[in-house]
């Protein structure tokens, strides 16, 4: 297999696209196809400051990468959730440090049970009911959104790719979860006071196009999956898509886009779909649908030992 531009010995063969790329090549078309996403949605620009959320993953480190090459002013933020097994969120965020000290990029760290007192396996078995999956998520969102609007940053950027997108849009579609359908695109913008402009530039690029870059490029990551993943929903609807993949090359990228082309177009869910009511959460101030505190908040007001203290100041530890 050659490189279809050079000629030289292919290192990926990407079958939806019917190319074959060497390394240089490929290091090159990468970039291009997330520069494209990111002018297409109008993400943000140039001039503009962003917040890279890192995992010490390969997605959100090659994002990094990608936009530290090209020149955008960033600053990356790790949040360390406190996970034991395997030491995996230490592990995780000394792949981070080792980057960011590579590249000489800014970074912050925030340690949840540090800042609040619990890990994040702790607050889950505190919370009955809760998983530790949903209770990571909604403490990495309340973090991500605080820090990027705090710092006056343009947008948060996350490292969500286009199989990512694939396995939520197909389980939000399994649930006719129409407000999660409404919400879901490359942009969710900042509709209101104390919210940030959420985006996505990997988001038409492959999950095994990025392990590939990583590879390629020699960046260091974390391969193993969080150990509190397995047998999540996700991955078994990605496992799905991998399957049809095969047969069909380009099953799901038409999948995804054929979703965004009809939803823009008026032709699958009305605007009052999206539509929610908000209001600022009486403790930390953020946005909320709830009454009263909001569902961040609320983790903390019982069974806490440290549920005294205030939790919605800028979290300790930047770097």
């Amino acid at each position: 297999m050659k490189c279809k531009k050079c000629g030289a010995p292919a290192v990926i063969n990407m079958r939806q696209h019917r190319l074959a790329l060497c390394g240089e090549h490929f290091l090159e078309w990468v970039p291009e196809q997330m520069q494209r996403a990111i002018e297409h949605y109008h993400m943000f620009t140039p001039e503009e400051k962003v917040l890279v959320a890192v995992s010490g993953g390969k997605d959100s480190l090659s994002l990094w990468d990608i936009l530290l090459r090209q020149g955008y002013a960033t600053e990356g933020i790790y949040i360390n959730l406190g996970i034991p097994d395997g030491d995996y969120s230490n592990l995780s965020q000394q792949k981070v440090e080792q980057f960011a000290a590579q590249h000489n990029a800014a970074f912050r760290v925030v340690n949840v049970k540090a800042e609040y007192g619990q890990s994040i396996p702790e607050v889950a078995r505190r919370k009955r009911g809760r998983s530790v999956c949903g209770t990571c998520g909604l403490i990495k969102r309340h973090v991500m959104n605080q820090i990027a609007c705090e710092g006056g940053f343009a947008a948060l950027a996350t490292g969500h790719n286009l199989d990512d997108e694939v396995s939520f849009l197909f389980q939000n579609t399994l649930h006719w979860a129409t407000g999660y359908l409404a919400r879901q695109a490359p942009v969710l913008p900042a509709s209101r006071a104390g919210l940030s402009r959420k985006v996505k530039p990997l988001v038409r690029l492959y999950e095994r196009e990025m392990a590939a870059y990583a590879l390629v490029r020699g960046i260091d990551y974390i391969y193993e999956e969080c150990p509190h993943a397995k047998g999540a929903t996700t991955l078994v609807n990605k496992e799905l898509f991998d399957r049809l993949e095969l047969s069909s090359p380009g099953a799901k990228q038409q999948f995804y886009l054929g979703f965004l082309q009809a939803r823009n177009e008026g032709r699958l869910l009305s605007p009052e779909a999206s539509a929610v009511e908000l209001h600022a959460c009486e403790q930390c101030g953020q946005p909320t649908t709830a009454p009263g505190l909001c569902a961040f908040c609320r983790l903390w007001t019982e069974g806490n030992p440290r549920s005294d203290r205030e939790h919605g100041g800028t979290p300790n530890g930047a770097q």
